[in-house]
């Protein structure tokens, strides 16, 4: 483990407005100005973009004060920045906003979602470790896992997104069996729901139960992929999650125009990550966190019109002849699911998985007439995007695996934007009329 570097909170900021009149307020609120004082920034409205890599102390001794406080040789921490390695005004503020949304007591952020998701699993795994992790995970988290960490003598155990909480217990069983055969632990539960790019969710609840039942929830994390469904539509924290992580790239920025990654919790949990982030340098850039920053002010009302329109496209796809099936969350049938989402869910989201009537070959008709939507990975952004898991994606994963994880040849991922609805509509009628 990295030497830790504590959290070193900016200057003197002014007390955080949370409440008004017993009222609290909603984090689409607090995006306006929580987290920063125009008073530390010559009174500009908004968060200047600090471009600076290093920040002036005072004096010497104060210097030394700093140093002595973060790296624990006197008590009290530090207060103020020194490097922006570890941290800056921009990147702190975006942490406010996002620890906000997910009502966490911290949040970090990063330089991407991959970078987000390693050093997680690296601040908490050491060699003889297990990770018990559901599935289908994307791609490059499988990857991680199976072949990167591997190499460290981490090993695992995955269990498919629906699984019940018999066959959860089953899992920590054969988890915990292992880590005891390789002189570890069970060192994190792995989740990512709604899968990538499948759609299936994973009943949270019951993960945090059967981690409670045969582990110590003290040593082993529950974390949680949330990227398909944001903090609008999902919170992970309330049903069980201890660590959210996204892609910020996806719905928070929602432009494609930046790639960034994000977790919140407990601060307890977060200063493991915190320590090797800093050491490793990790932390998204001021300029991309200035970009977020802005982004969260909007993404409510994007989410909202992005689910908007893909609540009617859905409804258009699910009964056309050339479609075999629609992977979304607003047309559940299958009754554990839909269980789990009338629990953990309050919207559908925007991204969903369609199932093309043939194969490769129709499912590649279909992209390759798009006039309106865009071939293109990614999602949440505010163009409707559409790719090919099997062939893109997910063509890494071997095909025995693929196949027991419903990624077929005929599945496209869809990511909905904020277009007009009877646009898009009209773009997959024509584009299903080629295939």
């Amino acid at each position: 483990m990295p030497e830790p570097i504590d959290r070193t909170p900016r200057r003197k900021p002014k007390p955080e407005v949370r409440t008004l009149d017993g009222r609290k307020l909603k984090p689409s609120t607090l995006m306006m100005g929580y987290g920063y004082d125009p008073v530390l920034s010559e009174g500009s409205l908004k968060p200047p973009i600090f471009l600076t890599s290093t920040f002036v102390f005072e004096s010497a001794e104060a210097g030394k004060r700093h140093f002595e406080g973060i790296t624990g040789k006197r008590a009290g921490g530090a207060v103020g920045l020194v490097y922006s390695r570890f941290n800056g005004p921009n990147q702190e503020i975006l942490e406010d906003r996002l620890g906000v949304w997910d009502g966490a007591e911290d949040a970090l952020v990063f330089s991407s979602g991959m970078t987000a998701i390693c050093t997680l699993m690296m601040a908490f795994c050491e060699a003889g470790d297990v990770i018990v992790h559901s599935g289908p995970l994307y791609a490059a988290s499988e990857g991680f896992v199976a072949k990167v960490l591997g190499r460290f003598g981490v090993s695992y155990v995955d269990f498919p997104a629906g699984a019940t909480r018999e066959e959860l217990d089953a899992v920590l069983a054969k988890a915990k069996a292992q880590a005891a055969a390789s002189g570890g632990k069970v060192a994190m539960i792995y989740l990512e729901s709604p899968g990538n790019p499948t759609n299936a969710l994973v009943d949270i609840e019951a993960v945090h139960d059967a981690r409670d039942a045969a582990l110590d929830p003290n040593v082993t994390p529950i974390a949680i992929d949330n990227t398909f469904l944001g903090p609008l539509w999902q919170s992970p924290l309330q049903h069980g999650a201890d660590i959210v992580a996204y892609s910020l790239t996806k719905y928070a920025g929602g432009h494609s125009d930046l790639v960034a990654g994000g977790i919140s919790g407990a601060r307890r949990w977060m200063e493991p990550v915190r320590g090797l982030r800093n050491t490793m340098g990790g932390i998204c850039d001021p300029n991309t966190a200035w970009m977020l920053l802005r982004s969260l002010e909007t993404l409510e009302i994007r989410m909202q019109r992005a689910t908007e329109n893909a609540i009617r496209v859905c409804d258009f796809l699910k009964d056309h002849p050339k479609v075999e099936g629609v992977g979304f969350l607003g047309l559940l049938k299958d009754p554990r699911q839909k269980d789990i989402y009338d629990r953990h869910c309050t919207g559908p989201g925007s991204t969903f998985s369609l199932f093309i009537k043939g194969g490769e070959a129709e499912s590649f008709r279909f992209l390759d007439n798009l006039k309106v939507a865009k071939l293109a990975v990614s999602l949440g952004g505010t163009e409707t995007l559409a790719s090919h898991p099997a062939a893109m994606t997910h063509l890494s994963v071997p095909p025995e695996r693929k196949a027991m994880l419903g990624i077929t040849d005929n599945l496209v991922r869809v990511s909905i934007g904020i277009e007009d609805a009877d646009d898009l509509i009209a773009d997959f009628e024509q584009a299903l009329a080629a295939v």
